[in-house]
């Protein structure tokens, strides 16, 4: 508790360092609070709120860039970078909120606002960090079901080409299943031939038989050249087929190293986690409610606290130091006003005396120039006047 001053000894009291820091958290003025005693704590109630909303702030951002940045320690800077943005915030709020501002309602909808959006987004790391291990293993479940559906993928992209090359492979099998059996059946027909069992029915090697065996080894030749020619062709599309089938082993093989536990792929597994589990959508829900009155926490004290005689000093300093700049502003204008008055004044003086100085030298000068063309013989009398107008008579100001 703070120790009570004497009414004689105020003058004295002198704020700790800490107490200055939460008085300037709460964007209080420290030469006009210094005598409020009851505005001191008032204030430093204030500046408490701030500071774990501030410290919250800090952490929750630090951890959620340590999820996303290479560098760990980039997240520390990056994480106070942030907070100190929205504490700016608070304390802009924090100040507009005051007996006599008439819009009071404001600063309360747009803080609100703003906790709804951080307060929902930082649940996210909060629950990341809180429940670590379970979403590690919910991460490896959706890893896992992500390669079959890879698998289906790469299947369905190369399943044209596929059909296209097993048709093509299924009709050269077929070709040389068809020349095979017409040379089967020349075969056949020949040995039957030779042995009496079909044919003419005579045994041994006739004319007809040797017209078979011909026929049959014209056939054989046929179907060796034909599968001399369709080989080539049957293992280039083999090789094809071949080369698809390890292409998508390639991809499937690069698809799971870009499996990790980075910040989106934990929040993916959270969000798997939140519809399947129960126990963990209540707790993440009472969280973000928890975090959004953290959130607002600074505003809602600003608001709820009676304000004293802190805000009338307030009000009565700015409307001094109104009145303070209204009466200065005048006095400059009054002394810039008197110099321009009496500077006017003296250059009027000067001109004259200056005018009047030299009008005797002025009509020496011209008569001077008379006598000048009186004894000349040349020169006429507009030269005269020129040379008048050139050295004697004066130009107008412009």
């Amino acid at each position: 508790m703070e120790k009570t001053i004497a009414l004689s000894q105020k003058q004295t009291y002198t704020p700790t360092r800490f107490t200055e820091f939460l008085w300037w958290l709460s964007t209080a003025e420290k030469e006009l609070l210094a005598d409020a005693v009851v505005d001191r704590n008032r204030h430093k109630i204030i500046g408490m709120t701030v500071l774990p909303t501030w410290a919250f702030t800090t952490l929750a951002w630090t951890y959620f860039f340590s999820t996303v940045a290479t560098n760990t320690w980039l997240a520390i800077p990056l994480g106070f970078f942030i907070s100190f943005i929205i504490l700016t915030i608070d304390r802009a709020l924090i100040k507009g909120i005051n007996k006599f501002s008439k819009n009071k309602i404001m600063p309360l909808l747009f803080r609100g606002l703003l906790a709804v959006v951080i307060g929902t987004f930082m649940a996210q790391p909060a629950l990341l960090y809180m429940f670590k291990k379970e979403i590690r293993l919910q991460t490896s479940l959706d890893n896992e079901k992500k390669k079959p559906l890879k698998s289906e993928e790469l299947n369905n992209f190369y399943k044209p080409r596929k059909v296209t090359l097993t048709t093509e492979k299924e009709n050269l099998q077929k070709d040389a299943a068809s020349k095979y059996a017409d040379v089967a059946k020349a075969r056949e027909s020949f040995l039957a031939e030779t042995d009496g069992s079909g044919g003419t029915g005579k045994m041994g090697i006739m004319a007809v038989a040797i017209a078979k065996r011909n026929e049959y080894q014209k056939l054989d030749g046929e179907y060796q050249q034909f599968l001399s020619k369709q080989a080539t062709k049957l293992t280039a599309v083999e090789t094809r087929l071949k080369t698809i089938e390890e292409t998508i082993k390639k991809e499937e093989a690069a698809f799971t190293e870009y499996f990790n536990d980075r910040y989106l792929t934990q929040i993916e597994a959270l969000n798997n986690l939140i519809k399947t589990n129960p126990a963990l959508q209540f707790r993440y829900y009472l969280l973000v409610i928890i975090l959004l009155l953290i959130e607002v926490m600074p505003v809602i004290a600003k608001k709820i606290l009676s304000s004293g005689i802190y805000d009338e000093r307030v009000r009565l300093r700015e409307a001094m130091e109104k009145e303070m700049a209204t009466s200065n502003i005048g006095k400059e204008q009054e002394l810039k006003e008197l110099y321009s008055t009496l500077a006017h004044q003296n250059d009027q003086e000067a001109l004259t005396n200056f005018f009047n100085f030299t009008k005797d030298d002025r009509n020496e000068k011209i008569k001077s120039f008379s006598k000048e063309w009186k004894e000349g013989t040349t020169q006429s009398f507009g030269v005269l006047w020129e040379t008048m107008k050139k050295n004697i008579l004066t130009r107008q100001e412009h």
